[in-house]
């Protein structure tokens, strides 16, 4: 796919944007009195594959988060500030690789321009981000609701207070709990400036339909080249929310790693299918290869319709098939398959 062309920004050496691979985020959601849980929280996140982490820093005693958690993780860290600049400040001073803060926000220009000065001189980029639910009393006045424009208009209005003062390494969210008005408002934004996108959809729920209104909407944006980093926000452990996003970035083929392709089972089933397609799932998790691997319930129909999978298994009468590129390699009993299977894989 044809992805936009923007800007690049860089954040604790990692690339934003200007064609950079897409990035998963996730945040903290441990209280940020809680340093030894924070530092917890965060190499776990790093273990499951997280590349930016974020972390609100509500008070002053929340900017000790910043040394301790970077003494302990090597990913960069975001800190997510609202209304108070000082934060802004100390938090570059600790070391911080990204702002998280909407400048107009903060105070007159004086306080903007401090922002802007202290990120520009140790090359710390500044998200802006806009929610349908936060929107400036005037534009919500203007346009009677959140709307797309209403949202691409609160973003531009924030970068505008940081363009005054040449400072243009910027990240822009725009976000909604409506998938079709984040999807719209995301188009909008990225036909009107060059900054990199954020995506994702806010207070998108639970594990279960919070999934699904994200792959929905961060899915359809990043297979129309829209967007260059993401969060999948879910009311749930947020090591699910980096497993999520990885998952549909795997989808889209935007990140190397094993695509699973496991039929839903029939009538003609004589196997654990289902069970073992979780098993398949939880060996390969791991796994970095980029390579299909099938598991399919029938040994009549399997190898022909996952013809395209690098290899797989198919099921039949206490025993399956073991297959590659839609060709039979063996008959193996069932209580087999999965080792047969992950020894193939090492072979690939």
């Amino acid at each position: 796919m044809q992805r936009r062309s923007s800007k690049q920004v860089v954040a604790g050496g990692v690339a934003i944007g200007g064609g950079a691979p897409i990035t998963v985020q996730s945040m903290l959601n441990v209280p940020s009195t809680d340093i030894a849980g924070s530092v917890e929280q965060a190499l776990r996140l790093e273990q499951a594959g997280c590349q930016i982490l974020r972390a609100a820093i509500p008070n002053k005693e929340a900017v000790a988060l910043i040394p301790a958690i970077k003494e302990r993780v090597s990913i960069p860290l975001v800190a997510d500030i609202h209304f108070d600049y000082k934060l802004a400040l100390e938090s570059v001073a600790a070391g911080i690789d990204k702002i998280r803060i909407n400048p107009g926000n903060i105070g007159d220009d004086s306080r903007v321009k401090a922002v802007a000065d202290a990120c520009r001189q140790k090359n710390i980029p500044i998200r802006i981000g806009v929610n349908s639910g936060s929107l400036e009393k005037h534009i919500l006045a203007k346009y009677g609701a959140p709307t797309p424009e209403a949202l691409v208009e609160s973003a531009l209005y924030h970068v505008s207070l940081l363009e005054k003062f040449d400072f243009t390494d910027i990240v822009i969210s725009l976000k909604a709990s409506s998938v079709d008005l984040t999807v719209r408002a995301y188009e909008l934004m990225a036909q009107q400036c060059p900054y990199p996108l954020h995506l994702g959809v806010t207070e998108a729920g639970t594990a279960r339909m919070g999934l699904v209104k994200s792959a929905i909407g961060i899915g359809s944006l990043l297979q129309r080249g829209i967007g260059d980093t993401i969060r999948v926000s879910l009311t749930a452990d947020p090591v699910e929310e980096v497993k999520a996003g990885e998952d549909i970035l795997r989808a889209l083929d935007l990140k190397q790693g094993v695509r699973l392709v496991s039929c839903p089972t029939c009538g003609r089933t004589r196997i654990d299918l289902i069970g073992l397609a979780h098993q398949v799932e939880e060996a390969l998790k791991a796994c970095q290869k980029d390579i299909t691997v099938a598991v399919m319930g029938c040994a009549v129909n399997g190898p022909g319709e996952a013809r395209e999978a690098d290899v797989g298994i198919a099921g039949g009468e206490g025993e399956g098939l073991l297959f590659k590129k839609g060709k039979i390699v063996k008959k193996v009993p069932e209580d087999q398959l999965l080792a047969a299977l992950l020894e193939e894989v090492d072979k690939l």
